[in-house]
This record gives C-alpha cells, structure tokens and sequence, in this order.
C-alpha cells in the first residue's frame, strides 16, 4: 500500500498558491503558466482554501464577472479536505470519488508540504500493475521453459 509521502517524494512537488486577496486574474495566470488545475490559497502560510481552473470558469467568467476584478476570496473552496503523509494513495482515492474532487492538499503540523492528485493516483496505480505484470513474465519464463 503506497503512501502519500511515497507519492510526494517521487514528484518535484513545487507549491504553486495565492493569496485569499489576490485576484482570479493572477490565479489563472499561474495556472497556465504552471500547467496545473488547482492551486492552494495560503495566507500568512495557513492554508485557507483551494481554487481550481473549474471554479474560475463557472464563478467568474460564466457570469461575465472580471477576473481581474474578483478576488479569489470570492470564488475558493474553504477548508479543503486535507491528508497527511501517513495517508495510503488507496484513502486518497476514496476521498476524491465520494468527494467528487481531484486535489487534496498534504499537512504535515499544520504546514502544506504538497497536493495529491487523481493523476498522482493514476500513474501510481500504472507503475505498480507494470511491475507486477514483469514480475510474472519473470516467474512464468523462469519456470515455463
């Protein structure tokens, strides 16, 4: 069973975070810059919310509201659902589908240390059936021959 903090430490998890205060506008920005979906709302390093590119587009822009005019204080989702490293990818997973959500982000004393994502999920899920599947070409070659 894989673990949130196994997950992290294979990733370069870079934090990319706003301010409650700063506008959807820089928001989005560092987004697209960053090529991410979410990113973490952090005041005075707390973590107070989470805004995602679908928040954005459905809060700000499908109301013709102005990005550059609203703060994303405005928009995020407070409190996030949070996980610790000691969490299993497994507990992650069960959160995000009955959660209906794709990013949690990790604490570790009450300090973001990085986010676990349905792709981080994915992928670790792809790596393990490839292990096992060389695994069991290894045994069957080994013992068919």
């Amino acid at each position: 069973m894989t673990t949130v903090k196994q997950c992290i430490d294979q990733k370069t998890n870079t934090i990319f975070s706003v301010r409650s205060s700063d506008s959807v506008e820089a928001a989005l920005i560092l987004m697209r810059d960053n090529r991410v979906r979410s990113i973490l709302v952090i005041d005075d390093e707390e973590l107070v919310g989470i805004v995602s590119q679908g928040d954005c587009a459905i809060k700000v822009l499908l109301p013709h509201n102005s990005p550059k005019q609203t703060v994303v204080s405005k928009i995020m989702t407070a409190k996030p659902l949070t996980v610790t490293l000691s969490n299993s990818l497994e507990e992650c997973m069960a959160i995000m589908v009955h959660k209906h959500i794709r990013h949690l982000p990790v604490l570790e004393k009450n300090k973001v240390v990085g986010v676990i994502s349905v792709g981080d999920i994915v992928k670790n899920i792809i790596e393990h059936q490839d292990n096992q599947i060389k695994f069991l070409e290894t045994y069957i070659k080994g013992h068919g021959a």
